[in-house]
């Protein structure tokens, strides 16, 4: 019997987990290198962040933009005229494209840098309609 490991998965599943799109849209696209780092914390029941870790790039090299369940964030670094010559180059330059899969009724609220950092807000909204509600027994 084989075991499949699907924590990678999740990883890029915000809100709650869609295992069978997920599955899905991972046999669709190429695999993500890792560039550039990120983490996901959960704030609360509701509220998300996103923080990836994009040093060296200003603020009109990064787009976000979110198509339906899709948040899509990408980074293009500007061809320079000037190439520096490196006795040694550590930092990364290149364009990265990194997908996260969102639940239903999650959306961006707001995007910010700071030392480095892209923090990205997200917020689940479900409609009053869908959520759960009590209902009383009567005798």
């Amino acid at each position: 019997m084989r075991n499949v490991d699907m924590s990678p998965l999740y990883r890029h599943a915000i809100g709650f987990d869609r295992l069978f799109n997920l599955v899905e849209n991972s046999a669709k696209k190429p695999s993500q290198n890792g560039y550039p780092p990120y983490n996901i914390e959960q704030k609360d029941e509701h509220n998300y962040r996103i923080t990836m870790a994009v040093a060296g790039f200003s603020e009109d090299a990064l787009s976000l933009t979110q198509n339906e369940n899709m948040l899509i964030v990408s980074g293009e670094i500007k061809a320079s005229e000037t190439k520096p010559t490196y006795v040694y180059q550590g930092i990364a330059e290149r364009n990265f494209e990194r997908k996260f899969q969102l639940a239903d009724y999650v959306t961006v609220t707001a995007a910010s840098m700071e030392n480095g950092l892209l923090h990205i807000d997200l917020v689940r909204e479900v409609p009053e309609a869908m959520q759960a509600r009590k209902i009383s027994i009567s005798k």
